[in-house]
């Protein structure tokens, strides 16, 4: 049998931590054909990342229509979109997909070492052209405040961030929280269903520092829990049993910081 299919939109790591590289490796962990459309390819180690090129718009769009025309998808996820321009560009191909095909935004603008992934300006359009076409958004709390158009000062900021992007057309919001204190790390999913508003989804920190591409591979997961026929919520919940085995496994590399394990499932058997 052919396996789902996933697309994803997202820029290159060249250290294969994260990006499109991170998105693949999770797709084939998590059970289905992960397929690609580079956006920008950058020159990244685990120490930070040197540079980053963005693709013509007409490479994006024709890399776009070959693998949506011929092989079709069952959901697309989204990452590291640079540009004004180029968020433009992503948003006018997704409209274009058929009715019903999941999309799950990781709204990307910083990198673990703390690199600008996305323009200054890029994030009022990923809020204006991208979030209404997001099934599941996934914002860690660095990202949150900007995506949103304001600032977060507390969690009574988190909840009306999540609150004011579902407004603005978000289907799902997943508020992560990696970035917290605390021995647990917990996520937050908002939606806009009765008895769905609001659901805590959290799992042991890892002692660990190496968890480079820990944005990319949630979002990528779900996005193949979702194409496979599970529910958001059910998604988010398995995504977050796959990241956080990830987390935990997560390995050197090079002289920073290292990336998550996308095969520790594979190395327990």
């Amino acid at each position: 049998m052919t396996p789902r299919r996933v697309l994803t939109v997202a820029g290159s790591d060249s250290g294969g931590g994260a990006g499109i590289q991170a998105d693949l490796k999770a797709m084939l962990a998590t059970g289905v054909h992960g397929m690609s459309v580079l956006t920008a390819i950058t020159a990244q180690n685990s120490v930070g990342v040197q540079g980053a090129w963005e693709l013509p718009a007409e490479q994006v769009r024709a890399q776009f229509r070959s693998v949506v025309d011929d092989i079709g998808v069952d959901a697309v996820k989204t990452g590291m979109l640079a540009s004004a321009e180029m968020v433009r560009v992503v948003a006018e191909l997704l409209r274009t997909l058929p009715d019903g095909v999941p999309v799950i935004v990781d709204p990307v603008s910083v990198s673990k070492h703390g690199d600008a992934l996305l323009a200054a300006d890029a994030m009022e359009a990923l809020r204006e052209e991208i979030v209404p076409l997001a099934t599941v958004l996934t914002p860690n709390l660095t990202e949150l405040g900007p995506v949103a158009g304001m600032e977060i000062h507390g969690l009574d900021d988190r909840e009306l961030a999540a609150k004011r992007l579902l407004a603005a057309g978000a289907g799902w919001v997943l508020v992560k929280g990696g970035h917290d204190a605390g021995d647990t790390s917990v996520d937050v999913l908002h939606g806009n269903q009765p008895g769905q508003e609001r659901s805590e989804f959290s799992a042991p920190r890892a002692d660990n520092r190496h968890t480079h591409g820990t944005g990319c591979t949630l979002a990528s997961s779900i996005a193949s829990y979702v194409a496979q026929g599970q529910s958001v919520p059910e998604a988010v919940a398995s995504a977050k049993q796959y990241i956080s085995g990830a987390v935990h496994a997560g390995f050197p590399l090079g002289a920073g910081i290292g990336p998550v394990d996308h095969a520790w499932r594979w190395r327990s058997l």
